[in-house]
């Protein structure tokens, strides 16, 4: 079995002038990735590439950071993207507190509007909360019906099991570095069941490439940790998340 990665923004300029041999890399040695949206243009471009490309689909939706337009014609686009056959789920959607581009009802509001639309579409969600794990979980927990993907999950083992019955944990490069004591600390305790790999491709690149631009192939370093950390082989952790990945985003 092939190795994915369920969250990456091929859509971003820092791809702008290899884009077609990272593409061509991912194809001969990747199951498939996932392109994420985080506006309206990228969320299209990620319906593009994944109409274009066999190993490509597609997450729509506006991120916490990018709200600040949001209205009834960008849900109305946003709803009418998620009707192709190849968008696997809404995101990356949810809370920044850190960085406030919007006050937290707002915030609140676009995030549940979008909740709303994976409720009706019948989509997972993939869920991005910076300084705001309550807030967060207040919201996805009006939700029983709605499963997703934490990206990045940010929280402890007390937290995520508030909601593991339903979400899957992204483990991406931050698992990789010095500091990273808390992620590691959380990915002891989680079932590896509820894990899938991510790169947030161009950011986070894991080591021993930190500091270089990330790619989804990178991936492979983040299986590497994982194995080590839980004691089973590279082998098996892929067999694992891809197996996760498949069935929260539903592809067969």
């Amino acid at each position: 079995m092939k190795i994915v990665d369920t969250h990456c923004h091929i859509d971003d300029r820092q791809f702008d002038e290899d884009r077609d041999d990272v593409l061509k890399d991912i194809a001969e040695s990747m199951d498939f990735i996932v392109n994420i949206g985080c506006d309206l243009e990228s969320s299209e471009k990620s319906v593009n590439y994944a109409r274009n490309k066999k190993f490509m689909y597609a997450v729509v939706g506006i991120h916490p950071t990018e709200i600040e337009n949001y209205n009834e014609e960008t849900e109305k686009r946003i709803e009418e993207l998620l009707k192709e056959n190849k968008v696997v789920a809404v995101g990356e959607i949810g809370l920044d507190y850190h960085w406030m581009v919007t006050d937290k009802e707002h915030q609140k509001e676009i995030f549940i509007r979008q909740m709303e639309l994976a409720k009706r579409y019948k989509k997972p969600v993939v869920i991005h909360s910076r300084d705001a794990m309550e807030d967060t979980l207040n919201i996805l927990e009006k939700y029983p019906d709605v499963k997703g993907i934490f990206h990045c999950f940010p929280g402890s083992i007390e937290s995520a099991s508030k909601i593991s019955d339903r979400y899957y944990f992204g483990i991406g490069g931050v698992l990789t570095f010095k500091n990273s004591k808390k992620t590691v600390e959380f990915l002891k305790k989680v079932d590896i069941n509820r894990i899938v790999l991510e790169t947030d491709s161009p950011y986070l690149s894991p080591v021993p490439v930190r500091g270089k631009r990330n790619t989804p192939l990178n991936v492979k370093y983040v299986a590497e940790k994982i194995a080590e950390i839980k004691g089973i082989s590279f082998e098996e952790v892929i067999e694992i998340t891809t197996k996760n990945a498949k069935e929260i985003y539903n592809i067969k």
